[in-house]
Parts: C-alpha cells; structure tokens; sequence
C-alpha cells in the first residue's frame, strides 16, 4: 500500500511540474516583449491586410476584423501574442465606437481606446510618439472623411500620423497619405452606387500597395 501511494504521489509530482513548466513557457511565450519595429512593414502585405480589415469593417464582421488586426500586430510588426491581443482589442473598441457617431464631440468616445491603441504601438516607433496628439490626429481624418472633406486634403491628415510615428516628412509621406485617401474614397464612391466587388477590393489593395510603397520609401531613407 505504502509504494502505490508512493507511485501514485511521484507520478503526480510529475504531472504537476509538467504542468508548471508548459503554463511557464505558454506565459513566456505570451507576455515576454518581442522586438517590434514599425519600420519593417512590407508595402504589399501590409496593403493586403488593410484591405481586409476595411471590408470586415464595412460589412460589421468584427471578429474577422479583430482576427486581422491581431495578425498584423503580430506578423507583420513582430509583437509579442499579449501585445498583439491588446492592440487588436482597442483598435476594433475605436473603430465600433467611431461608427455610429454623428458628430465630432460624440466621436470623441474614441480617444481612449485610439490612446490605449498608440500607447502599443509607439513603442515599435523609431521616435518617441506624442500619444494624446497622434490619437487625436488620427480621429481628425476620421471625422473629416465622414464630413466628405476632399480625399487630397484629408490624405495630408493621414500623413501627419505617419509624420508623428515615424518621424519622417516630405513628398513621399503626403502622397502616401494622399493616395491612401484616394482608395477610401474609391470604396465611398462605389458602395454608394453598388455593392463593393471583389473587383473593387483588388483594386484598393492594389492603390493601397501604391500608398505604403512611398511611405516604405521614407521610412527607409530615413534609416540610412
């Protein structure tokens, strides 16, 4: 009796360090910080999840909308599964507090989650990021996009944010932010008149691969 219950205490010492050891390595595989680097996008792949996540937007599907900012975090800047869960979590909480608004102060139910949102992110940015201001910056283009404000002029706020993040300015950055405005307003122009097709869809990937090649440009030449 004495060495079953010996048997018994050791197999469950076991059982038991066994189970510690995965629950630490599945916390170190979660919560340790990996060494994310915003400038290490690639123009098209970052195009291709964008597109998606506008049309999990527009059609109200926010758990693939939450499964696509999740992987963008992770894949495409590298940060760890906690952080990754974290940005994807505030970013959709702004954009389903954004969408039913009407006005610019009752947009402003935004700003905490777009605030908890840059607070991540700025620390992948190769500057130090004014939090507050690019959160703001951010709903300013927001809201004058709704307000039907000319893609060319609305596109320099969006550039701005790119300015604030990177810490890079100048003709590529405008265009970017121009010619990502430029595929918002191409999806607003046709879902006015139609459903948006796959057609549709490719062709803003294809504009926005455009966009995030003249900020890759940037970016880059900043970093030599």
């Amino acid at each position: 009796m004495r060495s079953g219950s010996f048997g018994r205490r050791r197999i469950g010492r076991k059982i038991a360090g066994a189970a510690i050891a995965l629950l630490l390595a599945a916390g170190a595989y979660i919560f340790i910080p990996r060494y994310a680097d915003l400038r290490t996008f690639d123009a098209a792949a970052l195009a291709r999840a964008e597109t998606s996540m506008w049309r999990h937007y527009y059609e109200k599907r926010y758990i693939p909308l939450f499964l696509d900012l999740y992987g963008l975090a992770r894949d495409e800047q590298n940060f760890s599964p906690w952080d990754s869960f974290s940005l994807s979590v505030a970013a959709a909480r702004a954009a389903k507090s954004f969408q039913p608004t009407r006005s610019r102060a009752e947009a402003n139910a935004a700003i905490p989650q777009l605030i908890a949102y840059f607070q991540i992110l700025s620390r992948a940015a190769p500057v130090t990021v004014d939090v507050p201001q690019i959160a703001r910056t951010e709903l300013d283009w927001w809201q004058a996009r709704r307000e039907a404000v000319a893609p060319e002029d609305y596109g320099l706020i969006v550039a701005r944010v790119s300015s604030l993040l990177y810490g890079v300015d100048g003709d590529d950055v405008r265009g970017s932010g121009v010619l990502r405005a430029q595929a918002m307003a191409y999806r607003d122009a046709r879902d006015n008149i139609n459903i948006m097709t796959d057609a549709d869809w490719l062709s803003i990937a294809e504009q926005l691969t455009a966009s995030y090649s003249l900020l890759k440009r940037a970016v880059s030449a900043r970093a030599r």
